[in-house]
């Protein structure tokens, strides 16, 4: 049975080379495509930190100013959904890093949120407003695509041209002729920022410009003298 089991995967490798053979030269090209689109989402990540002498006092301080600034996310129109707490401790505060004479002089407590802003027009407005009722910390600020699905496939169609180009220019210039395609794959995509733009709000100036969304492809074609 072993025996057996150990021709049939001996045959199939020979059948693979003989394949692999049979189909002769092979070309295999990249393309890349870019598409520049404006973002439509910002994601900011920022909170409240306050350092006390008892850990509760200091997440009681926390507390009270987190709470008042989900109150005002909410008043500037971001929904529950896209407000997310991410961060959330207490951590003593000690007198030195020395370890031989360090004692505890305080606690720091912290809370951070995740908060997605679909409206860019009031992105600088809702920034002002969470500074006014306490966040003391900021932590970025990434501009995004609510729905990238419509740029990743203009980018895709723009990468297997890019590839197909390649493909033509480099058997011409190798004076053969493209044939079938062998294999045609995806290597990945990303959206990157790029060149920024004026700013979006009067209040607290920030610039979105855009986003590039890229897309990858590899691709294969037997090649004919």
């Amino acid at each position: 049975m072993k025996l057996s089991l150990v021709s049939a995967a001996i045959w199939m490798m020979l059948a693979g080379i003989v394949a692999a053979q049979d189909q002769g030269p092979v070309l295999s090209v990249t393309g890349q495509g870019d598409v520049a689109v404006a973002p439509d989402m910002a994601v900011i990540s920022l909170g409240v930190v306050h350092v006390d002498k008892t850990a509760g006092d200091a997440m009681a301080k926390v507390s009270a100013d987190a709470t008042a600034l989900i109150a005002v996310l909410s008043e500037q129109g971001i929904e529950a959904r896209d407000i997310q707490t991410s961060q959330l401790n207490v951590n003593p505060v000690w007198s030195s890093y020395d370890s031989t004479d360090r004692k505890i002089t305080g606690f720091e407590a912290r809370n951070a949120v995740t908060v997605r802003v679909r409206n860019l027009d009031g992105l600088g407005g809702v920034l002002d407003q969470v500074l006014e009722v306490g966040a003391n910390t900021f932590n970025g600020l990434q501009f995004q695509l609510q729905d990238p699905s419509a740029a990743e496939a203009k980018a895709r169609a723009a990468a297997v041209q890019d590839a197909m180009a390649k493909a033509t220019q480099l058997s011409e210039a190798a004076g053969a002729s493209l044939g079938t395609i062998l294999s045609l794959s995806e290597s990945g995509q990303s959206p990157r920022p790029e060149m920024f733009a004026a700013a979006r709000s009067a209040d607290l100036p920030i610039a979105a410009g855009e986003l590039v969304v890229t897309a990858r492809v590899m691709m294969s074609y037997s090649l004919a003298p």
